[in-house]
């Protein structure tokens, strides 16, 4: 069975949120799943698996969260070819640069040769319903990159 890890930074309990939505998802198309806390992992643990995916929240104006930054410097360094990356994340549109960490991790998983799997999906602080349906969406296009 195709192995998806997610690994995601959150501060108030919305990003992981979405990491769930994503993973049920996932296990519900008959995936396997690790979801990790970002200060759990090593960025080399994604090497294990087929789909790879980082859910991030976008702290202030525009920065990665602290406990993220090592483990997204570390990401740069992987090789990272036939593995499928997707990314998520949550912010606040009161910042001019929305979920930026999304667009950073983005560019990240580019350096690693890794195939993007799914147009990544934003979060405006909580996911709402629609939010919910864009994240199984994003799960079942990334599956189906690996089925």
């Amino acid at each position: 069975m195709p192995l998806a890890k997610i690994v995601y930074a959150s501060m108030t309990g919305n990003t992981e949120e979405i990491a769930d939505v994503v993973a049920e998802k996932l296990e519900s198309l008959g995936l396997d799943v690790d979801l990790d806390e970002c200060t759990a992992v090593d960025a080399s643990d994604f090497q294990e698996a087929d789909i790879v995916i980082v859910a991030s929240y976008t702290y202030g104006d525009g920065e990665l969260p602290d406990e993220i930054v090592d483990f997204y410097d570390d990401l740069q360094d992987l090789d990272l070819t036939g593995k499928v990356f997707g990314v998520i994340g949550s912010g606040d549109t009161f910042y001019d640069e929305f979920c930026k960490s999304v667009d950073d991790f983005e560019a990240a998983f580019t350096k690693t040769s890794a195939t993007k799997g799914a147009d990544s999906v934003k979060v405006d602080l909580a996911a709402e319903e629609e939010d919910i349906a864009k994240l199984e969406a994003f799960a079942e296009t990334l599956a189906a990159k690996v089925n």
